[in-house]
């Protein structure tokens, strides 16, 4: 009898199921509120900016989470485990909305905690995922940058890893004066719309030095090859292992490509961006939005006609 030849699994691309979210930085551009509160803890109106940043990696179909955290952050642990005394009371009182809500952020995923330790660096906090991760490919999504719900550009960089393996970064077009906020790729056109090859790395560049005017947002898609890489990557700008510096070799090989994004993204790493994050999706909201936009145009009416007044004080 001759047995149809198959593929072995191990020689076809892997899936990925496995994300990881850095959770371990000190959170000091929102200081006094980071004292004792993480900044991945912060509220976006009623839910911490971390829990978007799950429920992203959740809908996209990765059911594993990895996150990796600090000292003082045991709050994070806290939010994604169970409340059972709160559970308990909100049932007693028959309050199904708000039970729903606690109870969600421990069934989006199979989540994991490990601490990073010393803080060396995204790239070392990546590297601290190792064990769990193995080798193979998985997600990372930094908590800064929030996507919104709508879109689907993570579940595009899987589909870009699926067809051609290697990794897959996100990159946004920005102003050429705030490259130098951002890793920065330089690129070649790939042959499909929307997903380009890229062809070298630089980590937040003067403007007269950025390749391109692409910049990596905080979305990564990255093969297992990245581990060993980052094992052997110096600390870089600021003294730290960068996840940049370990692209820029993979990409030397023809092996990364990005995915050009240009959606709703939110920076939740800023002030006046947080703000303006919480504003933005407290409008999108059916049970505010209404109420809170009108009250809104109020209160800029009135500052606009405050500085009209203001401006006709001065004047007299």
């Amino acid at each position: 009898m001759i047995v149809p030849h198959t593929t072995p699994a191990a020689e076809s691309p892997r899936r990925v199921r496995k994300a990881v979210v850095p959770a371990a930085g000190l959170g000091t551009r929102f200081l006094p509120a980071t004292k004792a509160t993480p900044k991945e803890m912060l509220p976006v109106v009623d839910k911490p900016a971390i829990q978007y940043v799950v429920e992203e990696a959740a809908a996209a179909g990765l059911d594993d989470v990895l996150m990796i955290t600090g000292r003082h952050k045991r709050a994070i642990e806290d939010h994604f485990d169970h409340a059972f005394e709160l559970e308990q009371a909100l049932a007693a009182k028959g309050d199904t909305v708000r039970l729903d809500a606690v109870r969600d952020p421990a069934r989006l995923a199979d989540i994991h905690h490990i601490r990073q330790g010393d803080p060396l660096g995204l790239g070392h906090a990546v590297l601290c995922a190792r064990q769990h991760v193995g080798d193979q490919p998985f997600a990372v999504l930094l908590g800064d940058d929030l996507i919104d719900p709508r879109e689907s550009l993570l579940s595009r960089m899987l589909e870009v890893r699926d067809r051609r393996e290697g990794s897959v970064i996100a990159l946004m077009e920005v102003p050429p004066e705030q490259i130098h906020l951002y890793g920065c790729a330089a690129v070649e056109p790939s042959g499909e719309e929307g997903v380009v090859r890229v062809t070298g790395m630089v980590e937040k560049p003067s403007r007269e030095d950025a390749p391109s005017h692409y910049a990596v947002i905080g979305r990564y898609v990255l093969d297992p090859a990245v581990f060993g890489v980052l094992e052997r990557t110096p600390p870089g700008r600021g003294g730290e292992i960068q996840l940049t510096d370990a692209l820029q070799e993979l990409a030397t090989d023809d092996t990364v490509h990005g995915v050009v994004f240009d959606g709703l993204r939110y920076d939740t790493g800023d002030k006046a961006d947080y703000l303006r994050t919480v504003v933005r999706l407290a409008c999108d909201r059916q049970d505010l939005g209404p109420q809170f936009t009108a009250w809104l145009k109020e209160f800029v009416a009135g500052l606009e006609d405050s500085g009209a007044a203001g401006s006709k004080r001065i004047a007299a």
